[in-house]
């Protein structure tokens, strides 16, 4: 069996290391006027996504953000206004700004309001996608927090026993720290029986869909991707009403659209998207086990991953793991990068005059 290289070259797939993906997106980024310290925050948290395994929402989204960038409807040097509206809340207007930097600055302001008050909740507006939300979950944890995000999307999935799109993906990420600040337990889920993103990523490669995730135009099941006309929601109502119940508080309570009314995220590049979330961080020492809750999440944890298995099931992880060990493995051996997506590297790099990676 050949391997390394060999298998490589065969397969069509190339391992980047993560330095030299984060090198080129800051050079994109860059080059379309976002501010060196910016460009660090967006391209390290991709890069991080995507060392992670969550593909979806790792480098393989940084061709539409500078789609955007270039479209004029997200803002390369932003205007942040935080605004306390009271002792544990504030208000974060992102200026249209890349939701990734809006999204940290928001984290970054719970958390300051949960050390001075015990909790901190920061409602985000006028703000675009912004990644994966367990980056933000995992910052909270890093400094000693408890924490629980959500945001929202376009709509792209139908209700429960619906045939036509009307929520987003709609996220939700609970996140508990241990000793190790790089190691919290940390669950991170779409509402939909998957992410769009990974459709989007499925119709580059021309790789089928798996069973029970999407819906063609007339309301069929599907698993071609370039057929899709909406998401499933994640197990039929529980998903469902968890998906609305999040658009509330990212949309309607920061002031923002929700479902269908939200402008949408692939078409319309230069229509601004209005995307709202929310933030909430705890801290622990405010509460009568919080002093030993990181021990105790960790002898959590490990006793999960004792219990018996069924008979042939993978092994019992605990949330968080599955990106971690990916992480591992990618850092180590590079970040796989499909040819369809190779090329978009490559028309944007000529594009924008920069070197690929």
């Amino acid at each position: 069996m050949k391997t390394g290289k060999a298998a490589r070259k065969k397969s069509g797939v190339e391992f980047i290391p993560a330095r030299a993906l984060t090198a080129w997106a800051v050079r994109c980024l860059s080059a379309t006027g976002v501010p060196p310290a910016d460009a660090r925050t967006i391209a390290g948290s991709l890069v991080q996504t995507s060392l992670w395994g969550i593909d979806s929402h790792g480098i393989a989204r940084l061709g539409h953000y500078l789609a955007r960038l270039t479209a004029g409807s997200i803002e390369a040097k932003p205007r942040l206004r935080l605004k306390r509206t009271g002792p544990c809340s504030a208000q974060l207007d992102g200026g249209h700004g890349h939701g990734i930097v809006v999204c940290h600055r928001a984290t970054d302001a719970a958390i300051a309001l949960a050390r001075k008050n015990g909790i901190g909740v920061v409602g985000v507006a006028n703000s675009t996608h912004g990644g994966a939300i367990g980056l933000y979950g995992r910052k909270a944890a890093a400094a000693g927090m408890v924490s629980i995000a959500f945001t929202h999307s376009d709509a792209f999935v139908a209700p429960h026993g619906g045939r036509e799109k009307f929520l987003g993906t709609n996220p939700i990420c609970i996140t508990v720290p241990t000793r190790n600040p790089r190691r919290p337990l940390c669950f991170d889920m779409a509402t939909s029986a998957v992410p769009y993103n990974r459709v989007m990523n499925y119709r580059r490669e021309n790789r089928p869909l798996g069973p029970g995730w999407a819906l063609d135009a007339t309301g069929r099941p599907t698993t071609n991707p370039h057929a899709v006309a909406c998401l499933l929601p994640l197990a039929g109502h529980k998903g469902y009403g968890l998906a609305l119940m999040i658009d509330l508080l990212c949309g309607p309570l920061n002031g923002m659209p929700f479902g269908p009314h939200i402008p949408p995220m692939y078409t319309e590049l230069k229509r601004r998207r209005r995307l709202g979330s929310f933030f909430i961080v705890i801290d622990p020492r405010r509460f009568a086990g919080g002093r030993a809750l990181a021990a105790t999440t960790g002898r959590f944890a490990r006793e999960a991953r004792a219990q018996p298995r069924a008979k042939r099931a993978e092994p019992i992880l605990a949330p968080g793991d599955p990106e971690l060990r990916c992480a591992a493995r990618r850092g180590k051996g590079g970040i796989p990068i499909e040819p369809g997506l190779r090329e978009e590297f490559a028309r944007w790099s000529e594009r924008l005059g920069v070197r690929a990676p």
